[in-house]
C-alpha cells in the first residue's frame, strides 16, 4: 500500500512530462509534412552519370 504513494505521482508526473514533450515538438512543427519524408524515400537518386556527348574523347 506503501509503494502507491510513491507510484502514484511518479506516474502523474510521467504523464503529464509525456504531454509536454508531445506539445512541444508539435509547436517546433515536427509533425507538419507527414508525407514528404515517406515520399522522398521513393525516389530513385541513384542513377548512374550520363557520359557528356559533347565531349570528344
Amino acid at each position: 500500500m506503501e509503494a502507491l504513494y510513491l507510484l502514484i505521482p511518479l506516474s502523474t508526473l510521467l504523464v503529464f512530462l509525456a504531454i509536454w514533450v508531445f506539445f512541444r515538438a508539435s509547436d517546433g512543427g515536427q509533425f507538419d509534412d507527414l508525407e514528404g519524408p515517406a515520399m522522398r524515400i521513393l525516389h530513385d537518386d541513384d542513377i548512374p552519370a550520363q557520359p557528356d556527348r559533347h565531349d570528344p574523347a
